[in-house]
């Protein structure tokens, strides 16, 4: 046959934990550079990432700096899961300089949950939940950034696992 090609999910889980490498590097870097959280809490911060994402239950997770007293996003880093993409290599973390140290700040992650979450029984929820290191609850704020400019930076793959990554300032 000519002109056909073929797509198969070949991943497997160490295709995603190889996938969020970059992303731990750049939340790590983040952690860092704002001095906002121990490296403690990074790693449980990002078990329970990989968690999810190992899971399918992951779409997306955002790392996001706001003002402590009105909750205003002056920056976030976007990670968005494509499960079913087509590059094999990921790019060198990094494009996190201009993340630093503000007054009266915070970082904060926002998670945002697959279809496949969403329709699991809530006892299948509870039970997964018992795995996770931190407590997860829903936010009120707006993911989008709209009101920052936004940046497509790296992108993270192995075997067609995908982690786009988007700057926004």
């Amino acid at each position: 046959m000519y002109g056909t090609t073929t797509k198969t999910g070949t991943y497997t889980v160490l295709d995603i934990r190889k996938t969020f490498e970059g992303c731990e590097a750049d939340i790590r870097t983040i952690a860092r550079r704002t001095g906002k959280w121990s490296m403690e809490y990074v790693d449980k911060i990002f078990h329970d990432i990989l968690l999810l994402a190992e899971g399918e239950y992951l779409y997306s997770v955002d790392i996001v700096l706001l003002d402590r007293e009105t909750d205003y996003v002056f920056r976030a880093s976007k990670f968005i899961i494509n499960s079913s993409g087509t590059a094999t290599e990921s790019e060198r973390a990094g494009k996190n300089n201009d993340w630093v140290d503000l007054p009266n700040t915070y970082l904060s992650v926002i998670l945002s949950y697959t279809n496949k979450w969403h329709q699991l029984q809530p006892e299948t929820k509870t039970n997964f939940s018992k795995n996770l290191k931190l407590s997860w609850g829903p936010t009120s704020i707006d993911n989008s950034f709209s009101h920052l400019n936004k940046n497509n930076a790296q992108l993270y793959a192995s075997k067609g696992y995908e982690l786009q990554k988007t700057n926004y300032k």
